[in-house]
């Protein structure tokens, strides 16, 4: 799995997944997501979100970004979280190393105070299994694992298998 400059293995997928699955349990909530600081989606579980998630990754991206702005208007370094409630529906986002952003979203079936406290220690699963792969990302140089010479020599056979 790749977003942005980086990637993980379905080791690591794994390892997330089962992060976000006790955390929509334990927080009753209806989806939690992760979404990259890029706009991308990462990964869901729970109820499969009933609208357009390519958007809603861009848009939760950058609700981030407006608030770590207003963040440090107001002499914040950050907001490392964000609750926007609804009359039915209500989301709050996390964020996970400066790089993802985790969204549960919930309804009445549960309660803010609930989702915090279950967030909180998602929060921190999430920040340790992602430093390791942003630590293995930043060891490898390109986000990948691969070097620019891997990608040079499969450029240059993808290119002579359509030359013959």
């Amino acid at each position: 799995m790749s977003a942005g400059n980086w990637s993980f293995l379905e080791d690591d997928f794994k390892r997330i997944n089962r992060q976000l699955n006790v955390l929509t349990r334990d927080a009753v909530a209806r989806t939690t997501m992760l979404v990259d600081r890029n706009g991308q989606m990462i990964a869901f579980t729970g109820e499969e979100p009933k609208f357009d998630t390519n958007a809603f990754a861009s848009l939760s991206a950058a609700d981030f970004a407006a608030n770590d702005h207003l963040a440090s208007l107001i002499g914040e370094p950050e907001f490392s979280s964000l609750y926007h409630q609804g009359e039915k529906e209500s989301m709050y986002l996390a964020d996970i190393q400066k790089r993802v952003i985790l969204v549960v979203l919930f309804d009445q079936r549960t309660t803010l105070g609930l989702v915090r406290l279950r967030v909180k220690q998602a929060v921190k699963e999430l920040n340790a299994i992602f430093g390791e792969i942003f630590a293995e990302a930043d060891r490898a140089g390109d986000g990948l694992g691969l070097g620019d010479g891997f990608v040079s020599e499969a450029a240059d056979e993808i290119d002579n298998l359509f030359r013959e």
